[in-house]
């Protein structure tokens, strides 16, 4: 058997805006996120854990930020590309763990639409997919709500 452990973290800025993109979620806030890309970070550290676990780098690699295509793309196609890349060379997701860092929005609410949106884009069971959140205790650009940080966590599996 043969199991791969992967590891992925993002950062993304607050700006202004009314929403933002969470693990595949669109939550209403006072701010928006900063990035090239919809700028949900929690699925980019995913999809970074996904490449990672594989050896293949990490989301720039696949989808430079410097090509004007994946302006404002949205970070469903990186994930589905990282976890299509896995089933390539035959492997499976054992699990997922994503932990998002912030004070602010409350993540609580909406962990279980994030768990079934990235277990839904990944094809996988629910039971598989962990989304949970950690605050900074006010220290840090995330305690200071300058912006939001992400650690993800893959276990890619193949008999």
């Amino acid at each position: 058997m043969d199991v791969r452990l992967g590891n992925g973290f993002d950062v993304h800025a607050f700006c202004e805006g009314d929403h933002l993109w969470l693990c595949g979620v669109k939550l209403p806030h006072g701010r928006g996120l900063l990035g090239h890309s919809d700028a949900d970070v929690g699925m980019h550290a995913l999809t970074d854990a996904i490449y990672g676990a594989l050896a293949l780098g990490d989301i720039g690699r696949h989808f430079p930020p410097s090509d004007p295509q994946w302006k404002g793309a949205a970070s469903h196609i990186f994930l589905a590309h990282a976890i299509e890349q896995a089933r390539a060379r035959g492997f499976a997701l054992g699990n997922a763990d994503v932990t998002l860092i912030c004070e602010r929005p409350k993540i609580g609410p909406h962990a279980e639409a994030m768990r079934a949106a990235l277990a839904g884009i990944m094809g996988v069971d629910l039971d598989r997919i962990s989304v949970k959140a950690t605050t900074s205790e006010s220290l840090g650009f995330t305690g200071r709500e300058e912006g939001i940080a992400a650690i993800a966590t893959a276990t890619l599996v193949k008999p």
